[in-house]
């Protein structure tokens, strides 16, 4: 894969109520408003936080960064779109060193999640 700075990645998923509760199974955070199946559920936020993770394995990048800002909650039901950013590049022997901005936005467009992350890119 040809890499640059600039160069953007999108990944879009529909957040399920199987997604939330078998997060919620395998994080054991079992709060109410993720669990409790009378409601409609709110996602963990580290569930939104897998989709720029899922761009990061796309691109064999390791981190040893990651920040990420919570700004709106997300329900069973809506789709997630997330793009991530290549900010900066450089190579080296066997890798590139990068630093990625990511935002993540619901179905009216407004974001949900935002961050950054440093680490290397496997050549």
């Amino acid at each position: 894969m040809n890499l640059f700075e600039g160069m953007t990645f999108m990944y879009r998923r529909l957040i399920s109520r199987d997604d939330i509760l078998e997060f919620a199974r395998i994080s054991g955070d079992h709060g109410i408003h993720h669990t409790d199946q009378s409601q409609k559920l709110l996602a963990h936020g580290l569930l939104i936080a897998t989709l720029p993770t899922k761009l990061g394995g796309d691109l064999n990048f390791i981190a040893r960064e990651i920040s990420f800002e919570f700004l709106k909650g997300v329900y069973e039901g809506e789709t997630i779109t997330c793009i991530g950013k290549i900010e900066k590049l450089m190579e080296q022997d066997t890798r590139f060193k990068a630093e990625l901005l990511f935002s993540c936005s619901n179905e009216n467009g407004e974001i949900v999640l935002k961050g950054k992350t440093k680490g290397m890119i496997w050549k």
